[in-house]
């Protein structure tokens, strides 16, 4: 399990490095247009051994050609913390659900998932740095993932939200502009 820790404290020291990067806004967005559909299933199939491994059923429901402009690698950050939040707190056989949509100008991602779930006073503080509901899920996460998932959407003008219930489990909305096309 050392290198199981390792790599932990690897993933740890990278997402601090991100997030100081993007807090400090050394970062400026790099926006070029680009199919989000596309991105969201490329960043979907990284995760396929996780999802196989716990028996994790994934449904999608994407409009397809769904064009934005914005920071691909940036987004990419955001799209992959989701994803392994997701998976992460899905019980064995649960089910993600990733649906992408054009809704009123906007590209709108939600990421469904059958895990925990969270109380509302957690959903408060959620995209707080090191914010962590429950210490005995420590193990599972650094309570980063979702500041650096912040940070990025408001770099990038977009917006997330979350909504929840405890034993039924989350869904995170992202709405990205779908701007000069």
């Amino acid at each position: 399990a050392v290198g199981d820790a390792s790599k932990r404290l690897a993933a740890l020291i990278t997402n601090i490095l991100k997030l100081n990067k993007l807090e400090n806004q050394q970062i400026f967005p790099e926006s070029k247009p680009y199919d989000l559909s596309e991105q969201l299933c490329e960043c979907l199939l990284e995760f396929e051994t996780q999802w196989e491994k716990k028996n994790i059923e994934i449904e999608t429901d994407m409009d397809d050609g769904i064009i934005i402009n914005a920071d691909s690698e940036l987004m990419s950050l955001v799209w992959s913390n989701l994803f392994s939040n997701a998976l992460k707190f899905t019980d064995e056989g649960g089910t993600v659900t990733v649906s992408a949509k054009r809704k009123d100008g906007a590209a709108v991602v939600a990421v469904s998932d059958t895990g925990c779930g969270i109380d509302s006073e957690t959903g408060r503080h959620i995209f707080d740095k090191f914010y962590q509901s429950d210490t005995s899920h420590a193990a599972r996460g650094n309570g980063l993932g979702l500041a650096l998932v912040k940070r990025v959407i408001d770099i990038t003008g977009s917006d997330i939200s979350v909504e929840s219930e405890v034993g039924r489990g989350s869904t995170f909305t992202v709405k990205i502009p779908e701007r000069n096309k």
